[in-house]
């Protein structure tokens, strides 16, 4: 009997312990899954961040071009090899670009806190320039520096080599905005407040519209934005000038014959940082369209007359530029037709007139019964100063605009033109047109000039955020000079010692792209 229940207890034992083992194996009830929730809060696109209550939205494109008898960016044949229209010029350059934005907003008892950062990868053709060595050798220009435009070749002629390994890359990343906005303040890098609202592009693809400023690729500020209701809005700004503000400040003593053919008076004599350009905005955006009025402050700080600190400076002097905007909607011609329009006055500030990706030097060859070749050359500074002299400030004035209408809801077309005049004071004209760098020259010297531009583009957007789009730009060169010169050998252009007859210039481009938004 004492066997019997000893068995009873140890099976029973026995299988407490293996119902125990299996209870232990048995899963543990998981948390629940925290799905992404939609963000309503501030439109289309945003969820709120898995425990937060941070709403995010990315966004971008992706972009595949090629412009014809233009730059790698839908930029004109202005100057360098691109200008030089004999077998160094490019026919065509081709692009391809992929575009990353972020955008993250969170609510606060301060308002809302929001960041932005939006990066570009790119590739782009280069083209072939001379490298000097008098035997006619080439390089590829996809290891060289471009200007600040991001047209052309970095030097006072528009054309000298910076690189020298021959790689065929083309490659590059960069970063349009990246910026903090909090209780009205922004800080970072963001389009400039004095930008109307369509930056450079009033209707058009065309990167290197003239008449205007235009900050695309944004510009490092601190702002402060006051709203007072019903669309009026107006702004108050601290911008860096060294990035995208500034053009030229010409040391006549530096000037050379092949500088000035590129389109430079003399030496870049730009000083370090001593103030950023200070804006002020008021703009009125409503129904019927809106209205903006920018004014901004610049400071000329110019580096020495001579190689060294020894040899003195010119004073700096302040310039200032003013521009009106005028964007009106809901036209008579169709359902989403606008017109937009701005003009700009500038002394001492010529980038608020040409932006940062217009041409700063022109220097375009041509056909001429009277010489070897025609050439237009112009240049665009903030001001110029020779040996002992103080800073001549240099005027600018123009305007840009155009009509966009839609044809249908996968159709559009805009009409789109721009124009643009510097005027250099009597005093500055005496210091370029009595330099050495003129010996040559038989005829008038006159470094004014205007710059004008008109094109039209048509858009087909077959499905939503595809669009297709072909546009097509004139550009005339009016400078002053008139007669002949003779430099000598221009190498890194192709250009001979000869007779070249001074002259207006034309050239037309082609931009066909293929666009992608999500």
């Amino acid at each position: 009997m004492r066997v019997v229940k000893s068995l009873l207890l140890g099976t029973a034992a026995g299988l407490i312990a293996v119902g125990g083992a299996q209870a232990a194996d048995l899963p543990v009830k998981a948390k629940a899954v925290e799905y992404v929730k939609i963000c309503t809060l501030y439109g289309a696109g945003f969820y709120y961040l898995p425990g937060s209550d941070t709403c995010i939205k990315l966004g971008g494109y992706l972009r595949a071009e090629v412009a014809l008898n233009a730059g790698g960016n839908y930029s004109a044949q202005y100057n360098g090899v691109f200008a030089a229209n004999n077998r160094l010029t490019n026919y065509y350059s081709m692009r391809a670009r992929e575009d990353l934005n972020i955008d993250t907003r969170t609510a606060t008892e301060y308002g809302v806190v929001r960041t932005y950062f939006d990066a570009v990868f790119t590739w782009t053709t280069g083209n072939y320039v001379g490298t000097g060595s008098g035997t006619g050798a080439t390089q590829y220009s996809g290891t060289l520096g471009l200007n600040a435009a991001g047209t052309g070749l970095v030097g006072s002629s528009g054309g000298a080599v910076n690189g020298t390994d021959g790689s065929i890359s083309g490659g590059s990343l960069g970063v349009y905005y990246a910026f903090i906005q909090f209780a009205g303040f922004t800080m970072g890098k963001a389009v400039s407040q004095f930008d109307a609202p369509w930056i450079n592009y009033p209707g058009n693809n065309f990167d290197q519209l003239v008449g205007g400023s235009g900050s695309t690729n944004g510009v490092a500020q601190f702002t402060y934005t006051a709203d007072f209701g019903q669309g009026i809005t107006a702004a108050f700004s601290a911008q860096d000038q060294t990035q995208v503000f500034q053009t030229n400040i010409w040391n006549t003593a530096g000037m050379t014959t092949t500088g000035v053919l590129g389109g430079a008076y003399g030496s870049n004599d730009l000083a370090g940082s001593r103030s950023p350009d200070l804006v002020a905005m008021v703009r009125v955006d409503q129904a019927w369209g809106l209205f903006q009025a920018s004014v901004a402050a610049h400071e000329n700080h110019v580096g020495y007359y001579g190689a060294t600190e020894t040899t003195g400076h010119p004073e700096d002097k302040w310039g200032w530029a003013v521009q009106l905007a005028l964007g009106i909607k809901n036209i008579p011609t169709g359902a989403g037709d606008v017109i937009n329009i701005s003009g700009v006055y500038t002394e001492g500030a010529s980038r608020y007139n040409f932006q940062e990706l217009a041409a700063t030097s022109y220097s375009m060859f041509g056909s001429s019964n009277a010489a070897y070749q025609s050439i237009g050359f112009a240049g665009v500074s903030d001001a110029v100063f020779g040996p002992g002299g103080q800073l001549e400030l240099t005027k600018t004035y123009g305007f840009r605009g155009a009509y966009t209408h839609n044809w249908s809801p996968y159709w559009n077309t805009a009409l789109y033109g721009a124009w643009a005049a510097v005027n250099y004071s009597g005093t500055a004209k005496g210091l370029i047109c009595g330099s050495a760098a003129f010996a040559t020259l038989t005829g008038t010297c006159n470094p004014d000039f205007n710059i004008g531009q008109v094109g039209v583009i048509t858009r087909w957007t077959p499905v939503k955020n595809l669009t297709f789009s072909a546009d097509f730009t004139y550009s005339h060169l009016d400078q002053k000079y008139s007669g002949t010169i003779t430099p000598g050998a221009q190498t890194v252009v192709a250009k001979p010692a000869a007779t070249y007859e001074l002259k207006d210039q034309d050239t037309y481009s082609l931009l066909l792209r293929a666009q992608r938004n999500w």
